[in-house]
């Protein structure tokens, strides 16, 4: 409902310059004039000389306490029409299908009031859960149909969002058979594939301990989507996690990363990271966990070619990929590479 209220207030201001101010039920502004506050037990709609403000509030004592700036006829007449439409809004938003009401949640489209009336209206249980991303190249209708069937609990939820994409909310089971979210995560893209032919990526949100934040789990699930496919790991399953590093490295200013790149790059390192053959050997052996006996299988490569490309490496760049310190580094040189 928030989102809604702030748009309908920017539209009032584009059209007609009045500007109002969106207040929480404990005085913290969220829109408009911070250096103001409501007074307390605003009910009705009352004129605020002292302050300046007209004030009124909407959805209830929980809800929100609007200020329009000025004190007069048209204000208050403003303040009445947008009461009005404000509740007619959260009407329609109670009445939404289940499904629609969990897509605006995750999508941080509803203020806490409409949260928990839909707790309260579908039982949602008081746990942890997380959110998965995901995005599938299949029918997107069977591609839901298949993953609501995995639901734990009446409360776990797909819906669709737009596209090829939709979204799963999964509620934490204390015995349930996967081990964690990336485990379940796994399991749907070996599903959708043995099942209906389809391939999907999945990005994995954080576990939050609250239903109330979800839409946070949601925003570390489309990340982890979003940066699995940039940096191209293998698997189809990103955890938010795993990316922390490059989200943090992401928010360093270009010119400091292109000063880390350079301190770390030694001898012939740049021409490494020009030869795909050796890089994508390297790549895998970092997917592998090190384990030189995978990659060359996975590689389909004789294993004493394998220890060949991993000493040209250390010759290339000073580091020996089999060392788990010399492993960190060099993964850190092809993120930089890539945000450089």
């Amino acid at each position: 409902m928030i989102s809604q209220l702030k748009k309908l207030v920017r539209n009032v201001f584009e059209n007609t310059g009045i500007e109002v101010s969106v207040y929480a039920a404990d005085g913290r502004c969220l829109l408009g004039n911070a250096e103001v506050s409501p007074p307390a037990g605003v009910e009705g709609i009352v004129g605020d000389k002292a302050a300046g403000f007209t004030w009124f509030r909407t959805l209830g004592p929980e809800g929100y306490v609007c200020g329009i700036a000025g004190v007069g006829p048209v204000q208050k007449n403003y303040a009445f029409l947008l009461s009005d439409i404000i509740e007619g809004a959260s009407a329609r938003s109670a009445n939404l299908p289940k499904g629609e009401s969990i897509r605006r949640i995750l999508l941080g489209e509803c203020g806490a009031a409409d949260i928990r009336k839909f707790r309260a209206r579908y039982s949602v249980p008081d746990g942890p859960c997380f959110a998965l991303a995901v995005e599938a190249d299949g029918k997107l209708s069977d591609v839901i149909t298949l993953l609501s069937q995995y639901a734990e609990n009446g409360a776990d939820c797909t819906v669709a969002l737009s596209g090829k994409d939709c979204a799963i909310l999964k509620f934490v089971q204390p015995e349930s058979e996967y081990s964690s979210p990336a485990d379940f995560a796994s399991f749907l893209v070996r599903s959708l594939w043995e099942e209906l032919g389809v391939r999907a990526q999945i990005g994995v949100g954080g576990t939050v301990p609250r239903f109330e934040e979800a839409a946070a789990s949601y925003r570390q699930a489309s990340a982890a989507l979003r940066l699995g496919e940039q940096y191209g790991t293998r698997g189809g399953v990103y955890s938010y996690r795993s990316y922390v590093l490059v989200k943090m490295l992401e928010e360093i200013p270009p010119a400091r990363l292109a000063e880390y790149f350079s301190a770390l790059l030694e001898g012939d390192a740049r021409a490494l990271l020009e030869d795909e053959d050796l890089l994508g050997t390297a790549e895998e052996f970092l997917d592998n966990s090190l384990n030189v006996s995978e990659t060359s299988r996975n590689l389909f490569m004789h294993r004493n070619t394998l220890m060949y490309r991993l000493d040209k490496i250390e010759r290339m760049t000073g580091l020996n990929l089999r060392k788990f310190s010399d492993a960190v580094t060099f993964r850190i040189i092809t993120i930089l590479n890539r945000l450089v």
